[in-house]
C-alpha cells in the first residue's frame, strides 16, 4: 500500500478515537458516573439524566458522522495528491530522460568542438612557422636589393657624370631642356587632338543644327518688318482739319495735352499724322481722334471723355492681343498680370520688329526644335514666349529687360526653368540649360532673318569696322575682310609665322572676343586662311 494513504488512514483513525473518548467523558460529567452520589435521584432527576444522556447520544452521533466526513473528504484529497505525485513523478521521470538526452549531446559536441579547436591551433601554428620562414626570406630579399640598389645608384651616378661630361650640362640643366622639349610637344599634339576633335564636333553639330533650324524657319511662314513711329488718320473732308485745330488752336492743344502725342496736321488731303515714340499711346491717341471724328463734336472737354474711353478700349484690345496669342501657341495656364504685359508688347517695336508677332515667331520655333530634339515643347515655347517680356516695363523699371523679365516670371510663379531662359538669353546670366540655349537660338533665327529688323547705316558700318579692328589685333594677320553684311570674316595670315594649329587658335580667339564685345543678330562665321605659295622661273 502507498505510505502516503497509510499515513493519512492513521490519522483519521487517531482523530475518531480522540473524538469518540471526548463525548465519553463530556456524557459521564453529565450523567454524574465519575461523582458519588449521596443518595439515589429522585424521577425527576432521573428524566433530567435521561434526557441529557440522550442530547449527548445525537451529539456524538453528529460528531461522529462529521468526523466520518472529515476523515471522507482527508481521504479523498490524499487520494488527489497520490495521483498528483504520481503525474509528477512521471514527469520528473521525462524529464530526467530528456536531460539525460540533452546532456548528451551537449557533452558530444563539446568533444566535437575540442577536437576542430586543436585542429586549428595546429593549423595555426603551421602557419606561423611558414610566416616565420617568408619573413626570413623577405629580409634576405631586402637585404640583397639594397646592395642592387647601391650598386645602381654608383652606376647612375657614374653615368650622370660622364653624360654631363659630354653634353656640357648639368643635370638640372638637361632636366629643364627635356622638359621644355617634352611640354612643347604635348602642348603641340594636344592642339593637334583638340582640333580634330572640335572639327568633327563643329562638323557634325553644325549637320544637326542646320537640319533643326532649316526645318524650324521652313515651316514659320512670316511676315516682313513694316513698323514706323507715325500713325496716320484718314479723314472724310479736308474741312474736319479745321474742327480738329479748333479757334486759335484750341483744340489741338488740348489733345496734344490730353494725350501726349504730337498731331501733325500739313497740305496731305484728308489726312493728319500722329507722332510719338510710344507705341501704345500713339495708338490710344489714334482711337480717341477717329472717335472724335465720327462723332463731329471736337471740343477739350469731348478729347478728354474720347481719351479715357479710348485707353479703356487699348487696355482690353492688349488683354485680348495676349490672350490670341496664348491660343495660337496652345498655351492655357498663365498668370492674368502675364497676359496683360503680353498684350502690351502688341504695340511696341525693336528695330522695326513687332515685339509680340517676335515673341509669337520666336515661340513658334522653337516648338519645332524642341519636337525635333524630343524635348518639351510646351515649356520651350513658354520660355521663348516670355523672354522679352521685361520690355513691357523698361520705360518704368531700372535695369535689363531680360533680368526685369526674369524677376516678373519669378513674381507671377513662372518654373524656374522658365526664369533662368529668360535671364539668360542675352548671357547677362550663364546658360545652363538646355532650354536657355534654344531660347537664344529661337531669338537669333527671329530677329536675324532678312527683312525682319531695321538697322541705321551708321551702326552698321561701326560694326563692320569693329569686326575687322578684331582680327587685325591678333600677331601674324596680314588682311582681314568683311563678307556678307558682316556675317562672315575672312581671316588672312603670314605662313611663314603662323602655322595650322595657330590658325586654328586665331580663329577661335576671334571668335570668343567677337562674342564678348559686339552683339549682333544671327551667327558670325570666321575663316583663317593660311596659304603658302612656291615660285619658280625656268630659264
Amino acid at each position: 500500500m502507498n505510505p502516503v494513504l497509510v499515513v493519512t488512514l492513521t490519522a483519521v483513525v487517531a482523530v475518531f478515537a480522540v473524538v469518540t473518548l471526548a463525548v465519553l467523558i463530556m456524557l459521564l460529567r453529565r450523567t454524574g458516573g465519575l461523582t458519588a452520589r449521596p443518595h439515589d435521584p429522585s424521577p425527576e432527576q432521573q428524566a433530567a439524566v435521561q434526557a441529557e444522556l440522550e442530547e449527548a447520544r445525537r451529539e456524538a452521533v453528529e460528531i461522529r458522522l462529521r468526523a466520518e466526513n472529515d476523515a471522507k473528504e482527508i481521504l479523498h484529497r490524499s487520494e488527489a495528491a497520490v495521483e498528483a505525485a504520481a503525474e509528477l513523478r512521471k514527469e520528473a521521470e521525462a524529464e530526467s530522460r530528456v536531460l539525460k538526452y540533452e546532456l548528451k549531446e551537449i557533452r558530444s559536441d563539446l568533444e566535437r568542438r575540442e577536437r576542430r579547436l586543436a585542429e586549428r591551433e595546429q593549423r595555426l601554428d603551421e602557419e606561423a612557422r611558414r610566416q616565420a620562414d617568408r619573413a626570413r626570406a623577405l629580409a634576405e630579399t631586402e637585404t640583397d636589393l639594397a646592395t642592387r640598389r647601391e650598386d645602381l645608384d654608383r652606376v647612375d651616378e657614374e653615368r650622370k657624370a660622364v653624360l654631363e661630361r659630354l653634353a656640357g650640362l648639368t643635370g638640372d640643366q638637361a632636366k629643364t631642356e627635356l622638359i621644355k622639349d617634352i611640354e612643347h610637344q604635348a602642348k603641340r599634339e594636344a592642339a593637334l587632338i583638340v582640333r580634330e576633335i572640335e572639327g568633327q564636333a563643329r562638323r557634325e553639330g553644325e549637320k544637326r543644327a542646320t537640319k533643326i533650324v532649316t526645318l524650324a524657319v521652313q515651316r514659320v511662314a512670316t511676315e516682313q518688318t513694316a513698323e514706323s513711329v507715325v500713325s496716320v488718320l484718314h479723314l472724310p473732308g479736308d474741312e474736319m482739319k479745321g474742327r480738329i485745330i479748333g479757334r486759335e488752336g484750341r483744340n489741338i492743344r488740348a489733345f496734344e495735352s490730353t494725350t501726349g502725342v504730337n498731331l501733325i496736321i500739313d497740305d496731305t488731303p484728308e489726312a493728319v499724322l500722329l507722332s510719338c515714340f510710344d507705341p501704345v499711346r500713339r495708338e490710344t491717341a489714334r482711337l480717341t481722334l477717329e472717335k472724335l471724328v465720327l462723332d463731329g463734336r471736337i471740343h477739350p472737354q469731348r478729347i478728354e471723355d474720347a481719351y479715357e474711353r479710348s485707353k479703356t478700349e487699348v487696355q482690353h484690345l492688349c488683354v485680348r492681343a495676349g490672350e490670341d496669342a496664348l491660343v495660337e501657341l496652345g498655351i492655357t495656364d498663365m498668370h492674368s498680370e502675364l497676359i496683360t504685359l503680353l498684350g502690351q508688347l502688341r504695340y511696341r517695336t525693336s528695330y522695326g520688329q513687332n515685339v509680340l508677332g517676335h515673341l509669337i515667331e520666336s515661340a513658334h520655333i522653337a516648338g519645332i526644335m524642341a519636337a525635333e530634339l524630343r524635348l518639351n515643347p510646351m515649356l520651350l515655347k513658354r520660355c521663348t514666349l516670355l523672354h522679352d517680356i521685361g520690355k513691357a516695363l523698361t520705360h518704368e523699371v531700372e535695369g535689363s529687360h531680360a533680368l526685369i523679365g526674369a524677376e516678373i516670371a519669378r513674381r507671377y510663379g513662372e518654373h524656374e526653368d522658365v526664369v533662368h531662359a529668360i535671364e539668360a538669353h542675352h548671357n547677362e546670366v550663364e546658360v545652363k540649360t538646355v532650354e536657355a540655349v534654344l531660347t537664344q537660338a529661337a531669338d537669333a533665327i527671329s530677329g536675324g532673318r532678312p527683312g525682319a529688323r531695321r538697322e541705321s547705316l551708321e551702326a552698321y558700318v561701326k560694326r563692320l569696322e569693329r569686326l575687322e579692328e578684331i582680327a587685325v589685333s591678333h600677331d601674324g594677320v596680314e588682311k582681314v575682310f568683311a563678307m556678307q553684311a558682316g556675317r562672315e570674316i575672312r581671316v588672312m595670315v603670314k605662313p611663314d609665322s603662323i602655322d595650322d594649329v595657330q590658325a586654328q587658335v586665331i580663329a577661335r580667339d576671334v571668335a570668343k572676343q567677337i562674342e564678348e564685345e559686339l552683339t549682333y543678330p544671327g551667327q558670325i562665321r570666321i575663316t583663317v586662311v593660311r596659304e603658302s605659295r612656291a615660285t619658280e622661273f625656268a630659264r
